[in-house]
């Protein structure tokens, strides 16, 4: 008997010594991940500091004025400069108006298999093949969105604006929070431009809203998601798309006029996401230089998160 109780007493320690090593291991485990977890955090938070450094030196060296947002969409955190600059909107209007059309046929006020005909006095300069077409065209309001921020078509963005007015547009762009976004002429309206009637927006309106299409939480997800689809097939990839990988689709538009260079989007990545918001103001003889300071400046924040992506692999 006295040799049962002790054998069973061993038994028992054995055993309570065996679970408490399993605790002891599961605690331990959860400690080195915890660690893991706020050092990786750390140096994510001393990367975006890096980061904002690197674009506060471009900022000195560019020759003009420049409004950006940057936001890590993985961590939502913001990098902003002069944000809430009033910059010439140029073709960054037509996002707006995009999203005010998709949000006008939710309510009824028009249909997006609509068919408009193309008249002359609908026609204007610059970009866009509809200056080009036959009068009496006909295109579906569905299609004339496409054409305005895929191809930055000016003479559809006439249509639109026309057929919605002015003055839904302009309270419509309150609505979606926009504090610094108006609407005061047609796009590509020169002579009105020349008499200082001018459309303005700032680089956190349009980053303000880029957010709340990609988070989906602007009227419907249904808007939001026909307005990055579209955004995402933007012809004109010379600047935030320039230096990105193949693999990056970006949902962007640009902005371009006489002294004024923009562009703002949402980049999905394998490395991540992030949304990116620039605008510029300068004096030089072309937008190159402009173009040039938007692509490495996307480039820089596809590095930070190539970055931060890569450190995350090694603590896996």
């Amino acid at each position: 008997m006295k040799i049962l109780k002790i054998t069973t007493i061993i038994l028992i320690l054995v055993l309570l010594g065996g679970a408490g090593g399993y605790f002891v291991a599961e605690y331990r485990s959860d400690y080195l991940g915890a660690q893991t977890e706020k050092d990786l955090f750390k140096q994510r938070k001393a990367d975006c500091l890096l980061l904002e450094q690197t674009l506060a030196d471009e900022i000195s060296r560019f020759n003009g004025e420049v409004g950006i947002v940057v936001e890590d969409l993985d961590m939502n955190w913001k990098i902003s400069f002069n944000k809430d600059q009033l910059f010439p909107s140029a073709s960054l209007a037509k996002v707006p108006i995009m999203v005010a059309c998709f949000l006008a046929a939710e309510q009824g006020r028009i249909r997006l298999d609509q068919n408009i005909a193309l008249k002359s006095s609908h026609k204007l300069t610059g970009s866009g093949v509809l200056k080009s077409m036959p009068a009496g065209t006909i295109f579906s309001v569905k299609r004339l969105i496409g054409l305005m921020i895929c191809d930055s078509d000016n003479t559809a963005t006439n249509i639109l604006t026309d057929l919605l007015g002015i003055d839904y547009l302009n309270s419509t762009f309150k609505t979606f929070g926009l504090k610094n976004t108006n609407l005061s002429r047609r796009i590509a309206d020169y002579k009105s431009r020349s008499k200082g009637i001018e459309n303005y927006t700032t680089a956190e309106d349009m980053a303000l809203l880029l957010e709340k299409l990609y988070s989906k939480s602007l009227n419907s997800e249904y808007v939001s998601e026909q307005c990055i689809s579209i955004m995402k097939l933007a012809r004109s990839n010379d600047r935030i798309p320039r230096y990105l990988p193949a693999e990056a689709s970006v949902a962007h538009k640009t902005g371009l006029e006489r002294g004024v260079c923009h562009d703002v989007g949402v980049a999905y990545t394998s490395k991540g996401n992030f949304l990116i918001s620039i605008l510029t103001k300068h004096t030089n003889s072309n937008s190159q230089p402009s173009k040039t300071f938007i692509a490495n400046a996307s480039l820089y924040i596809y590095n930070y998160l190539e970055q931060v992506h890569t450190r995350s692999l090694k603590y896996e």
